[in-house]
């Protein structure tokens, strides 16, 4: 928790791709972000635990998650064995002093690493102290009729029995699936989220929160209703911003979004606060 009563904001380098890892630290100092996760991926300094150290001691900002490298184009990163890259990952959260790593549910060709993926998971974070939150993803979409399950054994967190879960709403958006239903079926599982965006369609958007169809706002209020104490990350894409200035608005544009959706209010009997606020939202998404 942040020091206002809400939940820790933080930034994923992901966001600045494909700028650097160390341009994430740095963004997430400008902007004002309280912490940092950090996406393992084909960036070297990434993959390395001394560098991240460096950068947490130079910007004087903490890491609260590690997303181990299970994307598709970091199937190759820490090696082809996907069990080694989860024990990877706990042992740089362990030094950076993260408690959470995020991992995506296997892919539907790892068969022999989905075979037993939700009582592995539990061994793992019996045998490291660390929270691996597992995400939802989504039934890859080819049009509104057709669609392929590509994740072992289910893209939604909640089918399983996981300890610890993250809800990413750009996922959510791709599966067509209510975000605050699944966070009411994951109750107390639920750890970690990623705040971003999507409007509906096959392509995962990461959009800025609230420029989007999923209802951000409403969710965010629902977490602090419901005293989620886990942490919010924003995880935006920001590829199509073409000068520095782009970019810069729509990280304080996201970040200034989970501060007044996360904020507890104080509301009278006629509710003007939390009319104003599902305006605000509506026009941002309009």
């Amino acid at each position: 928790m942040s020091g206002s009563g809400r939940p820790r904001i933080g930034l994923s380098t992901s966001s600045v791709y494909p700028e650097s890892t160390a341009h994430g630290f740095a963004w997430a100092a400008e902007v004002g972000y309280e912490a940092v996760e950090v996406m393992v991926g084909i960036d070297a300094l990434s993959q390395q635990t001394n560098a991240i150290l460096q950068l947490i001691d130079h910007h004087q900002l903490p890491v609260s998650a590690i997303h181990s490298p299970c994307l598709l184009f970091t199937q190759r990163v820490w090696g082809l064995e996907p069990w080694g890259k989860l024990e990877r990952s706990a042992e740089m959260a362990k030094a950076v002093g993260a408690e959470v790593v995020v991992v995506h549910p296997p892919f539907r060709w790892q068969r022999d690493y989905a075979r037993d993926f939700v009582n592995g998971i539990a061994a793992l974070e019996e045998s490291t102290g660390i929270a691996f939150a597992v995400e939802n993803m989504y039934p890859w979409r080819a049009s509104a009729k057709r669609h392929l399950e590509m994740y072992l054994p289910s893209w939604d967190p909640s089918d399983e029995d996981y300890a610890n879960t993250t809800i990413d709403l750009s996922h959510a958006a791709i599966a067509h699936a209510d975000p605050i239903a699944m966070a009411k079926r994951l109750g107390p599982r639920l750890r970690h989220i990623h705040l971003t965006d999507g409007s509906g369609s096959p392509k995962d958007e990461h959009l800025v929160p609230g420029r989007g169809a999923m209802g951000a706002g409403s969710f965010l209020r629902h977490l602090v209703a419901t005293g989620f104490s886990g942490e919010v990350v924003l995880e935006i894409n920001t590829r199509r911003c073409t000068t520095r200035e782009e970019r810069e608005a729509d990280l304080r544009a996201s970040l200034d979004f989970a501060r007044e959706h996360l904020t507890p209010q104080v509301t009278d009997a006629t509710t003007d606060v939390e009319v104003g606020a599902e305006a605000r939202e509506s026009g941002a998404g309009s």
